[in-house]
């Protein structure tokens, strides 16, 4: 079993892809084709956007809004310690310093009352001084494992403090929040196509979203060496364009993601809950919640697990893969130890990052697959099997 299986999903969007990709090896524009802009209007539509500007990966999503957005050495950039690296990295690749705040116990998203609590009181952990308020930019608020994270209340807190909201929903396009679509929730949103993403390329690509067009081509300029016409670079840019190739692979999947994918994911891991329920009634696992608000999507089927580590082991032995999402909150990390955060500190995202796991899950799954999932941890909390043995 594959824990994503991308070789059943290209077998069965072959024909497709193929087409696809064999149009741009016609026409030879690797760089800049028409597919990428077809990309782009396509998903500025689908998200309910003015723009979408494709980039090179979700990094580089992060890295040229928070560079469109002016962030420079000596800023703060709120964001969330429970989650992959990039969130707080391209902040401090810009000189700014990430500050972070402790998710919801439910959700595993930033949590809003952790967040008006420091924007009301917020220190440097460095020197444990009060930061200036003028000197906190702005919030990236990620939507992880598939669902959005709060934003009516984040943006309402942003407002207040005079910060901007960049909705990092690299694991969370296609979902929806209050019959909005994610990826249309902040100032500027960002998404990757990954490939083990619910829509993934193959190779990195990502898309940044925003209603505001003097962003927009603030990014386009960004994510092009600074320049609009070819070699009169305006502004200090990079090389973070969508590649062709990539492009055209997202648009043979497009199609197929919006009309089944998305609800084979949510009928599936729906399969996950109706299983394992009495294991979460046992106190065994704690499944996913997703808000009465929310729409997921599911970019991981991921449960808190008692035993947790004992449990990886016995699934693996039965060919069952998992991951875990994430073992090392950030703030944890040793490339931000300069940041001065003790373990202690975030107390929330440091339990679940010893308890959480990701089950197998993609469009492509069968029910029988699930089911032996389900029936191999259900085997495991029954015989209460040890790591010795």
């Amino acid at each position: 079993m594959e824990f994503c299986d991308l070789k059943k999903q290209y077998s069965f969007l072959k024909g497709k892809i193929d087409s696809r990709l064999e149009k741009v090896f016609e026409h030879g524009q690797f760089i800049n084709g028409p597919e990428v802009k077809e990309l782009e209007q396509k998903m500025a539509e689908y998200v309910g956007v003015k723009e979408a500007i494709g980039v090179s990966s979700g990094t580089d999503a992060l890295l040229a809004s928070l560079m469109a957005s002016d962030i420079k050495q000596g800023d703060f950039v709120i964001t969330t310690p429970f989650t992959f690296i990039a969130s707080a990295e391209t902040i401090a690749f810009l000189g700014a310093q990430p500050l972070f705040v402790d998710i919801d116990d439910k959700t595993y998203n930033l949590s809003v009352e952790k967040l008006k609590d420091f924007l009301e009181n917020p220190f440097n952990p460095v020197n444990g001084e009060k930061i200036l308020q003028e000197k906190i930019k702005g919030i990236i608020a990620v939507d992880l494992f598939g669902q959005a994270a709060d934003y009516d209340e984040i943006n309402k807190l942003a407002k207040k403090f005079n910060l901007f909201v960049i909705e990092d929903c690299a694991q969370a396009f296609g979902a929806e929040y209050n019959g909005k679509k994610a990826c249309a929730l902040g100032d500027i949103s960002i998404t990757s196509f990954f490939p083990a993403k619910p829509l993934g390329g193959y190779g990195d690509s990502g898309m940044i979203f925003t209603d505001n067009k003097e962003i927009a081509n603030k990014i386009r300029k960004i994510r092009n060496h600074g320049q609009e016409k070819k070699y009169e670079h305006e502004i200090i840019g990079l090389n973070l364009r969508l590649d062709t190739i990539q492009a055209a692979v997202l648009l043979a999947k497009l199609e197929e993601f919006i009309k089944n994918e998305i609800e084979e994911r949510i009928k599936l891991a729906e399969l996950y809950n109706t299983n394992l329920r009495n294991l979460e009634e046992e106190n065994k696992i704690i499944l996913p919640h997703v808000r009465k608000f929310n729409k997921s999507v599911y970019a991981q089927y991921t449960i808190q697990a008692e035993k947790r580590d004992e449990l990886k082991i016995f699934l693996e032995k039965k060919e069952i893969p998992t991951a875990i999402h994430y073992p090392i909150p950030l703030h944890l990390q040793k490339a931000f130890s300069y940041l001065k955060y003790k373990e202690g500190k975030f107390p929330v995202s440091e339990k679940t990052s010893t308890r959480i796991i990701s089950l197998p899950l993609d469009a492509y799954k069968t029910e029988d697959e699930i089911g032996f999932v389900c029936e191999s941890i259900k085997e495991f909390y029954k015989s209460n099997i040890s790591i010795e043995e």
